[in-house]
């Protein structure tokens, strides 16, 4: 078990080596008694050290060592400032403070969260897994709320192990459940079984061979790598070997299997753990804003000099890859939105953000939006309110964020990348690849990027030696701006190309290679400006959503206030005719034209055009819309004189120019209670606002209703602990007393009767009602009138008081008065012990008697025998 483990302090130095695991549990309301079950099977001599965090009143003293130290015979002690850790010990933190540890030793600091938004086993979770790495087991039991989740998360990134209980077994299933939701936790079984097998696995661990030392050991782990491949259709020989090895060995350990061998055997009958072991690779571990600088730093630089740089708008793209979850992707559009809206006056900007990732099921939960409540200490109070929705027991991304992102499956090794980016942010990859991946990827990130694109690494991630493809924006952070390099510009290795390898390139190979490689985008442009038709893109309403082409022939602004509505804009002949065509391509699939119209355009020339429509399907993005055309055409001679020569053309003109003066003033009318509608729309919309921030208050009550309840029930689970304690403790006592059979009485100050024992009602007619009454008011049979003076005497003086009573039938008894001492040596009344003495007394008699003949014998002069 003794596995070492070298950590170096924040100013470089090395400090001792820890050479103990440790295991932290975390439990809130409902969970003495599982902490109890576990330490209570905990071996004497594990060689670990145990750690237990419990949401505590921060009022009171906790009385939690007392009652763990009754479970086990390992040392159970509280938690004090710079407190040494040492294996075979079990420490309890204290009530209201906040636990970390640095270089082997404990640290207590005030807690920074009000009372109700502490989480302190988060925090001693991930400081556990920062400072013992592999060496670090975290355990949540019952409790309410998500507290401990990303304390597990941070554990399970480490290496570590994490263990909850049964949520079924668990009075309080709300944290174990959240653990659990979040697929980070390695086992769930009962408290009393996971001492030993968290034991056991840990030898395991510690004494494991290398799996892939040994002569056989490269072969079977590429035997591994290969029933990865098949079965998932995913490649990890581009992973960092020790990656892959630790990963392997976290299983290997949990199934309790000491060679590889074993486990590739195990791995071909078991085809779900070779799933277990694919998401155990992905290391799928974010949060959202890692590195507030580097945020900081994109919200107040970066972002701002890339919105500069188009003054009239622009939609942005982004793409971030190995997403996990999506955390990354919602900061990067929260900040984005952050920075938008502070531009004034408000320009038209717009980002979508691709993200992609290896694991369908982290896709799947990142398409969801749903996050626990333990994001609350990532993400500010000020953007939860403003992006966040707020459940029971989740925050949700609002619409305005979640439609910012895109979510796909993705292998970035093998599939096409997005290109014309101008946000790339790769975080949580590179750290996992071996150096030959990572030099292919890079030069991929500089093609996909558009020229001064920003690129965003993790902290341990750079550039390497494609320092010319991209420059730092600054040295604290690694955020990175594309460089246009025609020399090293190139496609991505793992795209086709026709050069043969027998055979080297031509010159003339050479310099359509060197090209820049943006000729096929400017010939497109060209071929769009001089043969593409005017065309709108529309919604279903007819609001214009994007024009191409020169479409002033056809549509011009409509007077008075902004309005890009297309029937607002159509010129004078394609108004009532466009109306029906877009109503006829919704209600029909394919293409609707309508031909050999007549416009007049601002100068009263008239023009011939052709119109079509459609309904779009496909891609997704557009569907729904409707896409229109606008040809121009010869106009006839008639046409172009502008009237028709038949009396009855002219009629039927009339009347169909009257005909649409009634559709118009219908359709004003249409429009003018569709204004109606949407301002008690807004209205509607204004008090479900306020219904929404009520709602938020009363959410935010009950949370701190619910932590005060948490440290209620855990006090009274101690207070109970300690009821049983004092009912052991009087019973005894009362066994005690009448075994003695001694007649006894306890009074208050005041003589008032608080206890008596059984042979004591021999004496006074006592009964159990008559607790609480004054002693004066019971009959007796003691010939002692002056009980009560001596009683009060002996309180004053606290002078013991000792007499020989007799009773009215003839029994003698022995009466002592002794003061009654607290245990905090307060006098609060008397003892009041009757011995029974009437067989000395009679004795004490008989001899007096016999002492009194002998003396009258002798005065008569008897003899005396």
């Amino acid at each position: 078990m003794m596995t070492h483990s070298k950590h170096s302090t924040a100013s470089g130095t090395e400090a001792a080596p820890i050479i103990f695991p440790v295991v932290a549990i975390g439990a809130s309301a409902g969970g003495l008694d599982p902490i109890v079950a576990f330490l209570s099977n905990v071996p004497q001599e594990s060689g670990i050290a145990y750690v237990v965090i419990q949401h505590l009143d921060p009022t009171q003293k906790a009385m939690l060592p007392e009652l763990l130290q009754r479970a086990t015979s390992i040392p159970v002690m509280e938690i004090t400032h710079h407190m040494e850790m040492r294996p075979n010990h079990i420490y309890v933190i204290p009530s209201n403070a906040d636990l970390t540890l640095f270089n082997g030793c404990f640290v207590l600091s005030e807690p920074v969260q009000l009372r109700g938004h502490r989480l302190p086993i988060n925090i001693f979770f991930e400081s556990l897994a920062a400072e013992l790495g592999e060496l670090a087991v975290g355990v949540i039991f019952s409790g309410m709320g998500s507290d401990g989740t990303r304390g597990l998360q941070a554990i399970k990134q480490a290496g570590g192990l994490t263990l909850t209980q049964h949520p079924d077994m668990a009075k309080f299933d709300m944290m174990p459940q959240s653990a659990i939701s979040a697929a980070l936790v390695d086992l769930i079984d009962f408290p009393d079984k996971m001492p030993e097998k968290i034991v056991a696995y840990l030898l395991r661990s510690s004494f494991l061979r290398s799996p892939g030392s040994g002569p056989n050991g490269r072969n079977t782990l590429q035997e591994v790598v290969a029933l990865l491949s098949e079965h998932t259709g995913n490649s990890f020989t581009d992973y960092k070997i020790n990656t892959v090895l630790r990963r392997i060995e976290r299983r290997m350990s949990l199934h309790q299997m000491g060679v590889m061998e074993e486990y590739v055997v195990y791995l071909r009958s078991n085809p779900a753990e070779i799933d277990l072991l694919f998401k155990e690779l992905l290391i799928g571990v974010t949060s959202f804003f890692r590195d507030q600088k580097v945020w900081e730093y994109l919200k107040t630089v970066a972002l701002p000099q890339l919105l500069e740089a188009h003054p009239d708008g622009r939609a942005f793209k982004a793409w971030v890859p190995a997403c996990s979850t999506g955390e990354e992707a919602y900061s990067l559009a929260m900040v984005f939105h952050e920075v938008v809206a502070s531009i004034n006056p408000p320009s038209k900007y717009s980002l979508q953000i691709f993200a992609t990732d290896l694991s369908g099921d982290a896709i799947d939960r990142a398409r969801q939006g749903r996050f626990s409540q333990n994001i609350s200490s990532d993400v500010s109070a000020e953007r939860l309110e403003r992006f966040f929705l707020k459940d029971k027991s989740a925050y949700h991304v609002k619409k305005e964020i979640r439609n910012t992102t895109i979510f796909a499956q993705q292998n970035i090794i093998s599939d096409p990348p997005f290109t014309k980016l101008d946000i790339l942010c790769c975080r949580n990859l590179l750290i996992y690849l071996n150096a030959k991946l990572q030099q292919r990827l890079i030069p991929l990130f500089h093609y996909a990027l558009n020229r001064d694109g920003i690129l965003l690494l993790g902290s341990a991630d750079t550039p390497g030696h494609f320092s010319d493809l991209f420059a730092p924006l600054t040295t604290s952070t690694r955020l990175y701006r594309r460089l246009d390099n025609l020399a090293r510009q190139r496609l991505p290795t793992y795209f086709p190309t026709k050069v043969s390898l027998a055979s080297p390139p031509t010159p003339s190979d050479t310099r359509e290679a060197s090209m820049p490689g943006k000729i096929q985008s400017h010939v497109e442009q060209l071929l769009l400006q001089k043969y593409s038709p005017a065309a709108a893109l529309l919604n279903q309403d007819g609001d214009i959503l994007y024009i191409n082409g020169r479409t002033g022939a056809f549509l011009e602004p409509a007077a008075g206030k902004a309005n890009w509505n297309i029937h607002a804009m159509a010129r004078e002949g394609l108004r009532y005719e466009l109306a029906g065509l877009i109503k006829q391509a919704l209600q029909s699939d394919g293409v609707v034209r309508l031909k050999g119209l007549v416009v007049k355009d601002h100068l009263g020339q008239s023009l011939g055009v052709d119109l079509s429509a459609e309904a779009l399907s496909q891609p997704d993005p557009l569907r729904g819309m409707v896409f229109v055309t606008f040809s121009s055409t010869p106009l006839v001679a008639e046409a172009r004189r502008g009237r028709s020569p038949n009396p009855k053309v002219l009629e039927l003109e009339q009347q169909l120019a009257q005909a649409r003066n009634e559709i118009q003033a219908v359709r004003d009318e249409m429009q003018t209670s569709r204004e109606e509608l949407k301002s008690a729309n807004e209205e509607l919309q204004s008090t479900n606002e306020e219904l929404q921030s009520t709602n938020e208050e009363l959410t935010t009550s009950k949370e701190e209703m619910q932590s005060l309840n948490e440290e209620l029930y855990t006090v009274n689970a101690e207070l109970q602990s300690k009821v049983d304690d004092l009912s052991l403790v009087n019973s005894d006592m009362k066994n005690l007393l009448n075994s003695t059979d001694i007649a006894t009485i306890f009074l208050d100050s005041a003589l008032r009767i608080r206890r008596f024992t059984a042979p004591a009602t021999q004496i006074y007619k006592l009964i159990q009602t008559d607790l609480r009454r004054p002693l004066s008011d019971i009959v007796n049979d003691l010939d002692y009138p002056g009980l009560e003076t001596d009683a009060l005497e002996v309180i004053r003086s606290l002078v013991f008081c000792e007499r020989q009573v007799p009773t009215k039938t003839g029994r003698w008894y022995n009466v002592r008065i002794m003061p009654y001492r607290t245990i905090e040596n307060v006098i609060d009344g008397v003892v009041v012990t009757f011995i029974n003495i009437t067989e000395s007394k009679l004795l004490e008699a008989q001899l007096r008697q016999m002492q009194s003949d002998v003396v009258t014998a002798r005065d008569a002069g008897e003899s005396v025998p």
